[in-house]
């Protein structure tokens, strides 16, 4: 019988393309500390030079500007961000729906309280002059909301979803938007649940925003951590969600 083709072999990469990724990292690196000690407005490409030991014109060849700085930090943070919540909701079972959105609403905290700065970048004010660019930054940038949404349909889809009532009715320009998203993202979940998933997802973000940017201010909250326990419980209420004791075997 003929033998399927092997894959060709994959070339190790030189010691001049691991010395780029090497120093693109160290860009990096320091372009988030920064962003950290100085915002995102005044990060700027000569000074990431000088904390790398090297004269500007040498790291234009690793990074063009200071938008492609900026990109690099997005997508950076956007990675770093979903790889912490892909880990939280996978150390609980698949069937522990409440669970995991619960692990996922906590992970975004952990998240942004451990860094500010980069939260701030990925959602806070936007940049003056900066526009992400949609092609590069979309993949990593949905990494959540799409985790969010695994975890609704699979429950929607295992009977545990449940649809509380109620609820306002969702006319026709909401429906085809509501409709597009079920089809880009093959969810089954009907469209007053969708609709309160969207509401669920700007308002985890609106609880931690508040909190990572001060705005409930400094003596409104001494418990925030149970404050943000309710919040999440109150979230995963609305999005139709149920204790895992609660669900029916």
């Amino acid at each position: 019988m003929p033998q399927p083709a092997s894959a060709p072999p994959v070339k190790p990469p030189t010691p001049r393309e691991r010395a780029r990724v090497r120093t693109i990292e160290d860009i990096v690196r320091l372009g988030r500390e920064h962003l950290a000690a100085r915002g995102a407005a005044a990060l700027s490409l000569r000074a990431v030079a000088r904390d790398l030991g090297v004269v500007s014109s040498a790291v234009y060849r690793y990074v063009e500007n200071r938008e492609e700085l900026l990109t690099l930090l997005l997508i950076d943070a956007y990675n770093e961000l979903g790889d912490d919540v892909e880990a939280a909701v996978a150390a609980l079972p698949g069937a522990d729906f409440a669970g995991r959105f619960n692990a996922l609403g906590s992970a975004v905290r952990r998240w942004a309280l451990r860094e500010p700065a980069c939260y701030g970048l990925l959602f806070g004010s936007p940049v003056p002059g900066y526009r992400a660019p949609a092609e590069r930054t979309t993949g990593p940038g949905t990494r959540v909301i799409l985790a969010l949404m695994a975890i609704l349909d699979g429950a929607y889809r295992a009977g545990r979803l449940a649809e509380p009532g109620g609820q306002a009715a969702v006319g026709p320009p909401l429906a085809a938007d509501l409709a597009r998203i079920r089809s880009g993202m093959g969810l089954a979940v009907p469209d007053r649940l969708l609709a309160r998933g969207a509401l669920v997802w700007t308002s985890l973000f609106g609880a931690i925003s508040f909190e990572v940017f001060g705005q409930y201010g400094a003596d409104t909250f001494a418990a925030p951590d149970e404050l943000f326990a309710h919040h999440l419980a109150v979230l995963a209420e609305l999005a139709g969600l149920r204790p895992s004791e609660e669900q029916p075997r």
